[in-house]
C-alpha cells in the first residue's frame, strides 16, 4: 500500500479518533447489543439492529483508520520553509476574477476539512498549486466552470 501523507497534527486527531472508537464508543455499542438481545425477539427488534449497523460502522472506521495510521508518513510542516508550495503549505490564494480572498492548507486526504480550510493534497485545487510559487497564476476545472488564482502568499504554520 503506498504512504499516506499526513502533518503531525492530523495524525495525531487521526490517532485521537482511534483510541476513542476502540476504547469509548466500541464498549458502548456492545453493551447496547446486549442489552437488545435481553429484549427477545431479535428480527422485530430495532434497537439491535441499530446497534449492529453502528458497531459495523465503528468496526469499518477502526479498519479504516489503523491502516491509513500504519501506512503514514507523517510530516512536520514546522520544519519546512520556502516560497513554493508543497504539502503542508497554507496558502492564501485571491480568485483573479473577484478579488476574494481565502487561505487553504495542503493536508492529507483523512485531514481534510472544508470548514476548517484544510483541503486533500488530491484535490484539483491542491494539485493546480504544488509546485507553484507567490505571484504564479493557476487554473482550476471546477463543478462551476474555470477558476483563475493567484498566489499571494506561502506559510509554514
Amino acid at each position: 500500500m503506498d504512504k499516506v501523507p499526513m502533518t503531525v497534527q492530523g495524525h495525531k486527531v487521526l490517532e485521537a479518533e482511534l483510541i476513542d472508537l476502540k476504547k469509548v464508543q466500541r464498549p458502548t455499542v456492545i453493551q447496547a447489543i446486549a442489552t437488545a438481545r435481553e429484549h427477545g425477539d431479535l428480527s422485530e427488534n430495532a434497537e439491535y439492529h441499530a446497534a449492529r449497523e453502528q458497531q459495523s460502522f465503528i468496526e469499518g472506521r477502526i479498519k479504516e483508520l489503523e491502516g491509513a495510521l500504519s501506512n503514514a508518513q507523517v510530516i512536520d510542516v514546522s520544519t519546512m520553509s520556502g516560497d513554493s508550495v508543497k504539502f503542508g503549505a497554507t496558502v492564501l490564494i485571491a480568485d483573479e476574477d473577484t478579488g476574494e480572498e481565502q487561505t487553504i492548507q495542503i493536508v492529507g486526504q483523512y485531514e481534510s476539512s472544508a470548514e476548517d480550510g484544510k483541503i486533500s493534497i488530491t484535490a484539483p485545487l491542491s494539485r493546480a498549486l504544488i509546485g507553484k510559487s507567490v505571484d504564479d497564476s493557476v487554473t482550476v476545472v471546477t463543478p462551476k466552470g474555470e477558476r483563475k488564482y493567484e498566489i499571494v502568499d506561502v506559510s509554514w504554520i
